[in-house]
């Protein structure tokens, strides 16, 4: 499968340029002190498949935000990392690249019940997206529930005061199966399991600049995975369920592409 048929398939509904950039921020720039020419990150998009305009925007609207800051030299601008976006970079890294591999599970769930009125929809959506992140299902009627007891520190801190939790084991009446039916969608979430190793198993990128956009559709594709999948334990899943499998291609396309796809942008950023 050719590179630009992966970038083209998941282009379809795909976040835009802005969210693009924050890969190649992480994947290549973060190990970088001295940043990037702006040119560098807009060329780098730019073989991504984004226009001129929609990749210098990316790049001035993450300058804006806070994400990177520049330094004129001369009439050229380089592009730094920020202290906060390094940081938030970091973290992120270490969830996408710890992500996916075994789970061990002791059998307790945790549940939180959500106490928000309906008139307060901010904080309502603001609290169910970060449960949402942190891997809860929800129940319905304000309970939520996870099997990563040692989360709850994770949302303790965002409004304490509109949440209630309770560290339990199923009982009887309902089953494991029915609780982990109502509470993610499994069969969704497998089929972005299967199509992330449909699109990535057969993909050979020929030289360094095939190899830099294969490694961003590589990460930007996987680093979803964080987000949409709750890690469930193994012993919750199915014996065929595909996370291990996409797990290991990410970790041996990611070691396999990465010398090129580097090499690649250090012509982007020379001195």
């Amino acid at each position: 499968m050719a590179v630009d048929d992966v970038l083209r398939r998941r282009s379809v509904g795909a976040p835009a340029a802005r969210s693009t950039l924050l890969t190649v921020l992480g994947e290549f720039l973060l190990p970088r002190p001295d940043g990037a020419w702006q040119e560098a990150l807009i060329g780098g998009l730019q073989l991504l498949g984004f226009s001129p305009s929609a990749a210098r925007q990316a790049v001035v609207r993450s300058a804006r935000e806070d994400w990177l800051q520049s330094e004129r030299v001369g009439r050229r601008s380089r592009m730094r990392l920020t202290p906060r976006s390094a940081d938030l970079l970091r973290v992120g890294a270490r969830r996408i690249y710890g992500f996916g591999g075994p789970v061990s599970w002791d059998g307790r769930w945790l549940l939180l019940v959500l106490r928000v009125p309906e008139q307060r929809r901010e904080l309502r959506h603001r609290l169910t997206t970060q449960l949402a992140w942190a891997g809860f299902g929800s129940l319905g009627g304000g309970l939520w529930i996870t099997p990563h007891v040692d989360r709850e520190s994770e949302i303790q801190a965002e409004a304490p005061a509109e949440l209630l939790s309770f560290r339990a084991e199923l009982g009887a009446l309902g089953g494991t199966e029915r609780v982990i039916g109502e509470a993610w969608d499994l069969p969704d979430l497998r089929e972005h399991y299967e199509q992330f190793i449909e699109d990535f198993a057969r993909l050979r990128p020929r030289g360094d600049a095939a190899s830099f956009a294969a490694q961003t559709a590589l990460v930007h594709a996987w680093r979803r995975f964080p987000f949409i999948d709750p890690d469930l334990p193994d012993d919750l899943l199915p014996a065929d369920w595909p996370r291990r499998r996409a797990h290991d291609l990410f970790r041996d396309r990611h070691e396999r592409w990465a010398p090129a796809a580097q090499a690649h942008f250090d012509t982007l950023v020379p001195a």
